[in-house]
């Protein structure tokens, strides 16, 4: 069996290496170049447990390889980036629909991964019957079809993706019944999570609902630490009692929520249902505005500190990913809000964030913005922001924050 991954990124390279260890052939198509050539030296662009020795072996033995234009394959699985730019992107899904179309022959299988708005499966149908009239797809066709389309969204999480990959029950979509049957088939080659069958359309909204359900209730608990603030009353001592009752289970409150699905998909959800997704929208007006609140008492804190004359004060921000112990920037309220206070040109930056080696975008060559350790960093700062809840954090002698400014949005020292 040979399959084709397109698509190299944060789900693709890692689903293409499981594969090629289980002893599939795999061919990996990127567009970017370096990506290629990285892959088929046997390294890795992105960080992911375990990820780089097993490219490492699974290249050596021949068994994944990747190029830039894709070739004949048995099964085509599409995992191209979605992001959302006022409005969902499915450029990278049309884009990879259009490169797999001359490829295609009779008796292919055809799975989307990248999580889309709902239709966009039934689109990608549609797209590859106009490209290749020679062939049958299930669009019009029933179960009459030479090719069959499938959607199946990843569920993973970053630092557990081969892990989750593997374990986690799986949604198979199916434009039709045997659609559903032959992904469902491919999948129980390597998962050991339980594969439940639904249509396309299903499965697209399921993926969607899931981060919106995590986004409503993430921006209860950040509503509520703001109201908190309001009243004066400690939201973390708030959380843990009320969770004391036997059906309330608040979550943590944080500087916002980021990363590549919770802060992204819900607005899929709002663009295709605006009038019936008014809860979805807020609970994203909620979280987005948080970063927004947390520069707010960042900034009294050093006007505070301006009028008692310390005219440039230093803030240690604690953390720029967005979420601990994993080094992706990607939607980080973390890094939206330092690079906010550099902006502000009147004060002086000390990042500390363990998983990066460098400052990214554009605060790499501010001269007032220096990355150096946590204890560093809170020794040369009047204000001390966490962020980021990183395990490295946990240690911090509370006796260096004496004095300080403590802007604690994960409530680690609070």
């Amino acid at each position: 069996m040979l399959i084709s991954v397109v698509g190299l990124g944060y789900v693709g390279l890692p689903t293409a290496a499981l594969l090629a260890s289980r002893g599939m052939r795999v061919i990996g198509v990127d567009v970017d170049e370096r990506v290629v050539a990285g892959v088929n030296s046997g390294r890795i662009h992105i960080e992911e447990a375990d990820l780089d020795a097993i490219v490492h072996v699974t290249v050596g033995k021949g068994m994944l390889r990747a190029t830039t234009k894709p070739e004949p394959a048995d099964i085509f699985v599409i995992a191209v980036p979605t992001p959302y730019h006022g409005k969902p992107d499915t450029s990278y899904v049309e884009c990879a629909t259009q490169m797999i179309a001359p490829v295609l022959r009779s008796g292919n299988l055809v799975i989307l991964e990248s999580t889309s708005p709902v239709g966009t499966t039934e689109r990608l149908c549609q797209m590859l019957a106009g490209a290749r009239p020679d062939l049958k797809f299930p669009i019009g066709n029933g179960e009459d079809v030479d090719v069959s389309i499938a959607y199946c969204p990843e569920r993973i999480l970053p630092g557990k993706v081969l892990y989750e990959l593997v374990n986690n029950d799986r949604i198979i979509g199916g434009m039709t019944e045997r659609c559903t049957k032959r992904a469902t088939a491919f999948y129980q080659l390597f998962c050991e999570g339980e594969c439940l069958p639904t249509s396309a359309r299903t499965a697209e909204l399921c993926k969607l609902m899931e981060n919106a359900f995590r986004d409503v209730n993430i921006a209860f608990a950040n509503e509520l630490s703001l109201i908190c603030e309001q009243f004066g009353i400690n939201v973390w001592e708030l959380v843990r009692l009320a969770n004391r009752h036997p059906r309330v289970n608040i979550l943590q409150p944080g500087p916002g929520v980021g990363g590549h699905c919770v802060a992204v998909d819900p607005w899929f959800i709002v663009d295709s249902a605006p009038e019936q997704a008014r809860l979805i929208r807020t609970a994203r007006e909620v979280n987005d505005s948080k970063p927004r609140a947390v520069l707010k008492k960042i900034r009294s804190f050093a006007i505070e500190l301006s009028s008692q004359g310390v005219l440039r004060p230093g803030i240690g921000c604690l953390g720029l990913t967005f979420k601990a112990d994993v080094n992706d920037i990607r939607e980080s309220p973390a890094l939206a809000i330092t690079e906010a206070i550099t902006h502000w040109g009147d004060c002086d930056v000390f990042v500390a964030e363990p998983h990066l080696r460098e400052l990214p975008g554009e605060l790499a060559g501010k001269n007032h913005v220096v990355m150096t350790n946590a204890s560093d960093a809170i020794a040369r700062s009047e204000i001390v922001a966490l962020l980021v809840n990183h395990r490295e954090f946990s240690h911090i002698e509370r006796s260096s924050l004496a004095g300080k400014k403590i802007v604690d949005t994960r409530g680690l020292w609070s």
